[in-house]
């Protein structure tokens, strides 16, 4: 048996985790961020090259990979996003299983991974319980074209292509509504710390 606790983090883009994210960090949770491990994956000499040969080698400019213009090709449709995972989710998880191992080493004893596409990559059978940040979808819509300077059809492209949220009520053990303030989110997220 591990002496761990692995709390698996999830929900579509613009619904609030990492709100959710900050208040198990207070609570003592060591942070796996999956984000964090996509853009390093995309360091490898071997993803890059399978990126450029499947979405343009015009991708790759004297300033390094084109992330932005990566997305919107990648983002277009379930197919395009389909090959731009089976390129990177092994690289994550390769990432994944050292930064796991290197916290379980150092002995600490409540770890959080926060991971969008935690289904996708197959990662949810290495965590013991996993938590969903569920929002209506015009008020992700929203927080999207904000957050990441982008129009409305470049945004309801990325949301279309993700899970719907009945998924993750039926999928996760746990799931917040974040529909409301923030401060109403972290009080949500501080009772599920109690309660995991």
């Amino acid at each position: 048996m591990r002496n761990y606790k692995l709390v698996g983090l999830t929900g579509g883009t613009g619904s609030g985790k990492s709100i959710v994210r900050e208040v198990f960090s207070e609570n003592g949770y060591r942070i796996i961020d999956a984000d964090t491990l996509a853009r390093k994956a995309v360091e490898s000499r071997i993803v890059i090259g399978s990126i450029l040969s499947e979405f343009g080698d015009d991708l790759m400019t004297a300033d390094g990979l084109n992330r932005r213009e990566l997305a919107n090709r990648a983002f277009k449709d379930s197919e395009s996003v389909k090959k731009l995972n089976n390129i990177t989710h092994p690289r994550i998880t390769q990432l994944f299983i050292e930064e796991l191992k290197s916290l379980v080493d150092l002995g600490e004893k409540k770890i959080l991974f926060d991971a969008p596409q935690l289904f996708e990559a197959g990662l949810v059978i290495v965590c013991d319980c996993t938590v969903a940040v569920l929002a209506d979808y015009e008020l992700r819509l929203e927080r999207i074209i904000k957050r990441d300077s982008i129009s409305a059809s470049e945004a309801e492209k990325r949301l279309k292509i993700q899970f719907p949220d009945s998924f993750f009520r039926e999928n996760c053990d746990f799931y917040i509504e974040n529909n409301n303030s923030e401060k109403e989110l972290k009080k949500k997220a501080s009772e599920l710390v109690s309660r995991i």
